[in-house]
């Protein structure tokens, strides 16, 4: 089928850091888009983020699929417990913290490059 994708999160999101969708696919793959980024995170208890992201002017979604996750923000934090518990944030600086075993999907909109940070790993 022309113009479809189909595929497996986890092991396609392995591929390229986590991310599914956005304008680092390239150009004619269904998944590249200047519009959104989506990310499936598989992070490990513990894990953090390697810095705080600063001076974002993009949004973003974050749902929570599995485990306990934590959104850090400058005025305080949100934990994310049960199963599809969301955050939505809007220009702010913002990090997280996976309390135990955490799967989560990032809707990040829109995609420009320059925002990569070193994985936490």
């Amino acid at each position: 089928m022309r113009n479809v994708y189909t595929g497996k999160a986890a092991p396609d999101a392995a591929a390229d850091r986590g991310w599914l969708l956005g304008h680092f696919k390239p150009e004619g793959d269904p998944r590249h888009s200047t519009d959104v980024e989506i990310k499936w995170g598989v992070h490990e208890p513990g894990e953090r983020r390697a810095q705080w992201t600063t001076g974002d002017e993009r949004s973003a979604l974050l749902v929570l699929i599995s485990g306990h996750f934590v959104m850090e923000f400058p005025d305080g934090e949100v934990p994310l417990t049960q199963q599809g518990d969301y955050v939505v944030w809007h220009q702010v600086d913002h990090s997280w913290r996976a309390e135990q075993e955490s799967v989560v999907m990032t809707v990040r909109w829109p995609s420009t490059p320059g925002h990569a940070v070193p994985s936490a790993r």
